[in-house]
């Protein structure tokens, strides 16, 4: 009778698509040590208790889409900071276009050739144009994903900058002031 069982996952430390991030960056001559996670790590906050560091040094790689000239979806990764949020009207002015919105993920993860939660800042399917929040730039090292939700790397921000190909801009939401102006224009 043949084995009706499924064939064992490979840990994530040698998942495929952690084995492209790593062929990624030794191509450009940067070797990452890849610490893997028991379990996923969901969201940054998780992230950063699982490696014990600020929120701040977590790398959220996001995917966003605004329509090319042929019809296509352009897609570009932002960096960002772990508690940043990206701002549409900045990333908007940066890219030049007026139509950027997030990905859903499927389109992440056809875009990118990786899975929400574990998209890395490089090694993508295809080149793609990534944008890096000078925030990240606050800390000598950051954690971002590579390649699998429960598997990140360490690496100072210069350095992946340059594994990225990133250009650096302010595309995260500026806080509202408060104030009496910010009280008024809230409840209008």
């Amino acid at each position: 009778m043949p084995d009706a069982r499924l064939p064992a996952v490979p840990p994530a430390a040698n998942h495929p698509a952690v084995q492209r991030v790593l062929e990624a960056a030794q191509r450009k001559g940067v070797p990452l040590e890849v610490t893997v996670f028991s379990e996923s790590a969901h969201t940054a906050e998780d992230a950063a208790r699982a490696v014990g560091v600020e929120l701040g040094q977590i790398v959220k790689s996001l995917v966003f889409v605004s329509p090319a000239d042929d019809g296509q979806l352009e897609a570009v990764i932002c960096l960002m900071s772990g508690p940043n949020r990206v701002d549409l009207r900045r990333l908007g002015a940066v890219l030049g276009r007026l139509d950027v919105r997030r990905a859903s993920a499927s389109e992440a993860s056809d875009l990118t050739g990786f899975v929400i939660g574990g998209i890395p800042p490089f090694g993508h399917a295809h080149r793609l144009r990534v944008i890096m929040d000078p925030d990240l730039g606050r800390f000598p090292i950051v954690w971002a994903a590579a390649g699998h939700p429960s598997a990140v790397f360490p690496v100072p921000p210069a350095t992946l900058r340059m594994l990225a190909d990133a250009v650096v801009s302010p595309i995260a939401e500026v806080p509202a002031e408060r104030g009496p102006a910010a009280d008024t224009q809230a409840a209008l």
